[in-house]
C-alpha cells in the first residue's frame, strides 16, 4: 500500500516559478516606463516654473517698463538639462492699453520640447 504524500511536486513548483518570473518581467517593464514618465514630468514642471517666474517678474514691473520686443534670457541649467527661455511682449491689436506676453521655454533631452505661456497685462 502506498502512502499518500503531502506537499508540492517538483512540476507544481516549477510552474509557479515560471508564473512568478513572467509577472516580475511585466513589473520591470512597468518600472522603466514609470521612471521615464517621472523624468519627463519633472522636466515639464521645471519648464513651467521658469515660465511662471518670468511672468511674475514682468507683472511686478510697471506697464510702461515692459519692452515691446523679443528677449532671450540667459539659459538656465539644471542637472543634465539646459532650458532656453524667450519672451515677447506686444500691444493688443484691439486695445492699446493691453500688452500680450508670450513666454517660451525650450529644452532637449532625448527629443526637443517647448512650453509656451500666454498672458496679458493692462495699464
Amino acid at each position: 500500500m502506498m502512502k499518500k504524500s503531502k506537499g508540492f511536486t517538483l512540476i507544481e513548483v516549477l510552474i509557479s516559478l515560471v508564473i512568478l518570473a513572467i509577472s516580475l518581467l511585466a513589473l520591470a517593464g512597468l518600472m522603466t516606463t514609470t521612471t521615464k514618465n517621472n523624468s519627463v514630468g519633472g522636466r515639464l514642471t521645471e519648464a513651467a516654473t521658469l515660465a511662471q517666474d518670468k511672468l511674475e517678474e514682468l507683472r511686478a514691473v510697471s506697464w510702461d517698463n515692459i519692452p515691446l520686443n523679443q528677449t532671450n534670457d540667459t539659459p538656465v541649467t539644471r542637472p543634465g538639462i539646459q532650458y532656453d527661455r524667450t519672451w515677447i511682449a506686444r500691444l493688443n491689436a484691439t486695445n492699446a492699453d493691453i500688452k500680450e506676453i508670450e513666454i517660451t521655454v525650450r529644452w532637449t533631452d532625448a527629443t526637443s520640447h517647448s512650453l509656451r505661456f500666454f498672458s496679458a497685462v493692462s495699464k
